[in-house]
């Protein structure tokens, strides 16, 4: 089996399923002799590959001798995550209910955000679970970006605030979160950038997932 493996997937999306499919190929094809290459792309996908690549926006995140190992970390990541959402789980769920907001939203902007990492920094300066600017920050009171709960109350308030702007239009407060109120004022929608766009689709997805988890 010597198709190149080139695919886009976010990371959430390696589920169980495609994790074991991806082993069974490992076991049964000389694929699994193979080094394999993940990249995070700009609009928060992955890229899966048997080869280093050079013409692309991503950044290399893992090199793997083998699809098994790859599988590993998939899963350690997924368990990872799931262990920091359990940990503020119910204070999301109570300040989501005092400022009126599904907290399934707020568990998906953080996953795409940080995937519940605390201690998470972009190379822009956003921090936190929420991964909130400096400016956005101090407009609601937040004096410590790492702290976990005065991050999330000021992530909760942003989403409250841009829902007033954009009222019954959940897309364009996602974008807004991403890219900003004026970019999603200027184009009159979701902003043609690649990577709002991906963060939106990821946001949505998730949020599914999570309401789905909650019934």
């Amino acid at each position: 089996m010597n198709k190149k493996l080139n695919k886009f997937v976010s990371e959430k999306g390696m589920t169980k399923l495609f994790i074991s499919v991806f082993l069974s190929i490992a076991l049964f094809s000389s694929v699994a002799q193979a080094r394999v290459y993940l990249y995070q792309m700009p609009d928060g996908s992955r890229m899966v590959s048997d080869h280093p690549l050079i013409n692309t926006k991503g950044k290399l995140v893992r090199n793997s001798k083998d699809l098994s190992n790859m599988g590993h970390y998939v899963a350690r990541r997924t368990v990872r995550t799931k262990r920091r959402m359990r940990l503020w789980n119910y204070f999301i769920y109570h300040q989501s209910q005092k400022y009126g907001i599904d907290d399934s939203l707020v568990k998906a902007v953080i996953y795409a955000e940080s995937y519940f990492n605390p201690n998470a920094t972009s190379h822009k300066g956003a921090s936190g679970l929420m991964q909130l600017m400096p400016a956005t920050a101090e407009k609601y009171g937040v004096t410590d970006l790492y702290n976990p709960h005065q991050n999330i109350i000021g992530g909760i308030k942003h989403l409250r605030y841009l829902m007033t702007l954009f009222p019954d239009n959940l897309k364009y407060v996602i974008a807004a979160y991403n890219a900003g109120e004026n970019a999603v004022n200027k184009y009159n929608g979701i902003p043609p950038y690649r990577e709002t766009q991906g963060y939106v689709k990821k946001v949505m997805k998730q949020l599914k997932r999570y309401q789905l988890a909650s019934r």
